[in-house]
């Protein structure tokens, strides 16, 4: 629980930081991601479940923050994880980002406890409207965790700006 009130403090301590900043340029404060998450285990067993993230630009077009958080669901476990991501984005046009990062990741389950590791992400925003007010995102990503273990995971949904 502590956990999850630290990761919503600091997504919006994030999001008012980069309120200022977005107002010049007419970009969004923040962006907010809400999906779906799904999880590979190699080898292992797969997980799905919610996600959520908020993703701020204090460099624009050279550093984009993301931290985010999921709650993962498999027969007889639910485990927690978090992460935050630094991303470098690349703008394909007035509808389509890319964003390419790596950050430190956290998971926790009841029986295992907490793990640490790494992740990698690919992550390619859809803005429908160039006004991008809403839009739709696939983020494929690898993690590999202190003990060595390894999972492929694939998020998608919606995209929400935050002005």
């Amino acid at each position: 629980m502590r956990t999850i009130i630290f990761i919503a403090a600091m997504m919006l301590g994030m999001a008012a930081c980069a309120g200022s900043a977005a107002a010049e340029d007419k970009e969004p404060a923040a962006v907010v991601a809400i999906g779906g998450a799904g999880e590979w285990a190699l080898p292992g067993a797969a997980s799905f479940g919610p996600s959520v993230s908020v993703e701020v630009a204090p460099i624009k077009n050279w550093l984009e923050i993301e931290v985010g958080a999921a709650t993962l669901f498999r027969r007889g476990v639910t485990e927690f994880e978090t992460d935050v991501v630094f991303k470098k984005p690349f703008t394909l046009s007035d509808t389509l980002e890319v964003m390419v990062g790596a950050g430190p990741a956290w998971s926790w389950t009841r029986q295992e406890g907490i793990k640490w590791g790494a992740t990698f992400a690919l992550d390619v925003m859809v803005w429908p409207w160039p006004e991008k007010k809403f839009g739709w995102f696939v983020e494929p990503s690898y993690t590999i965790n202190q003990d060595s273990e390894r999972s492929l995971a694939v998020s998608v949904g919606l995209l929400v700006a935050i002005p």
